[in-house]
């Protein structure tokens, strides 16, 4: 079926088509801030590629951030940990340069395991939240579990299967922390290598 092309759109119109085509498209972050980068755009004469491109680079990180959020809710973290929030000062037997490559999760991509070991109130748990938050922001699935949910006739952490959709998992880590009254697993999928916006 062929489209009709429409010239000559009043202002009104012409945002009122756009923010029905953005419902229809599901394009919510361009239908938000539309009116704002269509202001900058002709205020710093910007071309109509780059402001097509503005457009397109709003949604796509907006589309990133919401991803993120999801694969952290998913997780299922008792709480909100982050490497920021972390004291080094207060645990001097923790290396930040250690933590912080911990934090590139180059680890995750080879699937080599983590296990955090010590007294209690070291930050064992704190610093694991806050690693497998940061896996779930490099785009791994990350899922959190305590011990009950472990089956009774394993002694260690399972390894639990998270694989991305439509990808097969080409690494899985799970990492975890024990003391004597606390212990837990997370396991950490790499993500879809061919992720779209």
């Amino acid at each position: 079926m062929p489209t009709t092309r429409r010239r000559g759109l009043t202002e009104q119109a012409a945002t009122a088509a756009i923010d029905q085509a953005c419902r229809a498209l599901r394009l919510p972050t361009i239908r938000a801030q539309f009116p704002d980068i269509a202001e900058t755009a002709g205020r710093d004469q910007m071309s109509y590629r780059g402001f097509l491109a503005e457009l397109r680079m709003a949604e796509c990180d907006d589309r990133v951030r919401r991803r993120s959020e999801r694969r952290i809710k998913a997780a299922a973290f008792p709480r909100e940990k982050s490497l920021r929030g972390f004291d080094f000062d207060e645990n001097l037997n923790v290396d930040p340069a250690v933590i912080h490559t911990l934090a590139t999760c180059e680890w995750v991509k080879k699937g080599l395991p983590l296990c955090l070991i010590g007294d209690s109130g070291t930050g064992k748990s704190h610093l694991l939240i806050a690693l497998g938050t940061e896996a779930a922001m490099a785009g791994f699935r990350v899922k959190y579990t305590w011990p009950p949910s472990w089956s009774t006739n394993s002694s260690r952490p399972p390894t639990t299967s998270c694989s991305p959709r439509r990808s097969p998992v080409t690494a899985a880590s799970t990492f975890s922390t024990s003391t004597n009254s606390d212990t837990w697993s997370s396991t950490a999928a790499a993500p879809n290598s061919s992720s779209r916006c």
